[in-house]
């Protein structure tokens, strides 16, 4: 009996040693060749999004960032994992991205650039919340006052729950004052 019990024992430890040499196997540290590998991915030979593959390039582009975060290059992976979260219509994970971006990167100008496409392509668009997307916009106006998408976010917020014909009306109005 006592030979069987160190004989699993001794099985046991094999076996998380195995499972641990696995899962360290599984977890490479990324380079930034292999965001650069995936990204050749994303894009099919007529330039459209390849949607077989854009979930797995995000992926790609976040897990570099969580093991790279002090890399120059992290603020703009997280942006471009975004993007194609806006193209898979997974607003939870554009909420997430951005606000990481934010808050870990606020001094890169991917920051303001990720607060409009929040407000517009994913508050605006796709759940059609214009009160959080007024928030996006005026994150950004509060946020980086001194940036050159201010006036964007100023104009789209005045362009909240408008209709297209609106808008055109106003964008219309607007370039006649300045003519005057």
């Amino acid at each position: 009996m006592n030979t069987m019990k160190q004989s699993f024992k001794l099985l046991f430890v094999i076996l998380l040693a195995l499972g641990s040499f696995a899962c360290s196997e599984t977890e490479k540290k990324l380079t930034l060749d292999d965001v650069k590998a995936a990204e050749k991915t994303l894009m099919d030979e007529n330039w459209t999004m390849n949607m077989d593959k854009a979930s797995q390039v995000a992926e790609t582009y976040c897990k570099f960032v969580e093991q790279n975060p002090n890399d120059s290059t992290a603020p703009t992976w997280l942006f471009h994992a975004m993007e194609i979260n806006v193209n898979l219509k997974n607003a939870d994970k554009c909420v997430e991205l951005c606000n990481q971006l934010v808050d870990k990167y606020p001094e890169s100008d991917w920051s303001p650039r990720s607060l409009i496409l929040l407000g517009s392509y994913v508050y605006e668009d796709q759940l059609q919340d214009t009160a959080l997307a007024h928030k996006a916009y005026q994150r950004l106006i509060d946020e980086y006052p001194n940036h050159h998408l201010v006036s964007d976010a100023e104009v789209l917020i005045k362009c909240l729950g408008l209709t297209d014909e609106e808008k055109l009306n106003m964008i219309l109005m607007s370039q006649m004052e300045e003519e005057d």
